[in-house]
């Protein structure tokens, strides 16, 4: 009996693909890596190639801001380095300069005692002129009127004299014929008219006296410095007309300030130097002003070279006057002297470290001072202090 025909005939299984067994490989035999193709590198792998060149440089850098930074030690302190010098006695001396010009010593200034106009002047600057040598001329028109005037008078005096000296004498030679009264009459008008003629007279020797001083002499004998008029202006009483000097004893003169004043003496040494000069010339302090001048502060002094010089009057010179000398003491830098509120201090270094001194100085205008208390022989002393605290480490800088 045939078998019954299903409803629905199942379909046949799909045929399985099968794959060749793959081939044996021996164990040593390397197999190549199968790439795929790629047309381009991405961005993000070129930076995955180069990042370790990048870690690299970095590292380098690290390093060396590190060995820098250990190095440098920002957080240790600093030592500084100092200058320095050994304190050691020697001579020292103590002295001023200051600027003077030669001068002479007795300059005259030759005045108009009248006014008038100059009519001539007979002498320039540097002209030698005797005493009593005539140098200028002023108008003098007017007082040779004046003379002429008092003479008049002197003769009419002199007459009235005459005639009453004769009527004295001969009312005298009448004798008893003349009246007491006449007589004594006589006497008295003769007595006025010798009066009168003294009177008239000293007016008359007034008058030349006056004439003569327009007439302008040298008071001593010099050379003229300064010529202050010339022919044709107005000479008043208050004009110089010259200046004259003797300058055989030349001195220089300068101005010392009132601060030191009362260190400046006569007889102190000093050392001169004129201008245009490089040679020295000794000299002494020949005078010193007993006052101060208010409105400049200032003292005159005179220096005399010794020898005697020869050089034209208003030569600038720079004098060293020597205040003070000494055989032995010390000395410091101005530099090394720190003025503190309570007293004057310097710094000295022991055991590597600087150590505060509270010395005593003779102020002075000098680049070094003379230290009289606060340091000893052999103290090393720092040249400039500034900044340093006492007990600070410090190192001296090599020279």
């Amino acid at each position: 009996m045939p078998s019954p025909i299903p409803d629905k005939v199942a379909p046949a299984p799909a045929a399985e693909l099968a794959l060749p067994a793959p081939l044996a490989v021996p164990a040593s035999a390397k197999v190549p890596a199968v790439r795929a193709p790629t047309l381009a590198a991405a961005p993000e792998q070129r930076v995955a190639r180069k990042r370790p060149w990048l870690w690299a440089l970095g590292a380098v850098l690290v390093l060396a801001v590190g060995g820098g930074f250990y190095w440098w030690q920002p957080w240790a302190a600093k030592v500084p380095l100092v200058v320095v010098e050994t304190l050691a006695p020697a001579p020292l001396s103590r002295v001023l300069a200051v600027n003077g010009r030669i001068a002479a010593l007795h300059p005259v200034e030759v005045r108009a005692t009248i006014s008038g106009t100059v009519l001539e002047v007979l002498k320039a600057e540097g002209d030698r002129v005797a005493n009593g040598e005539v140098i200028a001329r002023v108008d003098a028109v007017g007082q040779q009127a004046a003379v002429r005037q008092a003479l008049a008078a002197l003769d009419v005096g002199t007459v009235a004299q005459v005639q009453a000296m004769a009527d004295a004498d001969r009312l005298r030679a009448l004798g008893g014929n003349v009246t007491r009264n006449a007589l004594e009459d006589a006497t008295r008008k003769l007595q006025s008219a010798r009066q009168e003629i003294d009177r008239l007279a000293a007016f008359f020797d007034q008058a030349q006296i006056q004439l003569a001083k327009y007439t302008i002499t040298a008071p001593i004998a010099g050379t003229v410095l300064i010529r202050g008029v010339e022919p044709g202006q107005t000479a008043e009483a208050t004009t110089i007309l010259f200046t004259l000097a003797d300058q055989s004893p030349l001195v220089v003169q300068a101005e010392v300030d009132e601060t030191y004043a009362a260190q400046i003496a006569v007889g102190q040494k000093a050392v001169l130097q004129m201008a245009g000069e490089t040679a020295t010339r000794p000299g002494h302090v020949s005078f010193v002003s007993p006052r101060v001048n208010p409105d400049t502060g200032a003292l005159v002094v005179k220096i005399t070279p010794d020898p005697a010089i020869s050089a034209p009057v208003g030569l600038t010179v720079t004098a060293n006057i020597v205040v003070d000398e000494k055989a032995s003491g010390f000395t410091a830098p101005r530099s090394a002297i720190l003025t503190e509120a309570e007293a004057p201090v310097a710094y000295v270094i022991v055991d590597g470290k600087a150590k505060r001194r509270v010395v005593s100085v003779v102020p002075w205008p000098a680049v070094r001072l003379e230290v009289t208390e606060g340091l000893t022989e052999g103290d090393v002393l720092i040249v400039d202090p500034t900044g340093l605290t006492d007990g600070q480490a410090v190192k001296i800088a090599k020279p």
